[in-house]
């Protein structure tokens, strides 16, 4: 659950960095959001949560 929220804030932090330079613009959030609900629903939801869930132990394993 805490890497799903982390995974939402870093996107949201993302979107909004890009709106503000120009480089997103609302429609394409609009669609890259209503592609997540979409993905969410369908059966490739629980593959793109375990890597998600994979690529962050990883990471959190890593030491500098």
């Amino acid at each position: 659950m805490a890497v799903s929220i982390s995974v939402v804030l870093l996107l949201l932090i993302l979107a909004v960095v890009f709106m503000r330079n120009g480089a997103l613009k609302i429609s394409h959030a609009l669609v890259c959001m209503l592609l997540g609900f979409y993905l969410a629903s369908t059966s490739m939801a629980p593959t793109i949560s375990s890597g998600l869930t994979a690529t962050a132990d990883l990471v959190s394993g890593l030491r500098p």
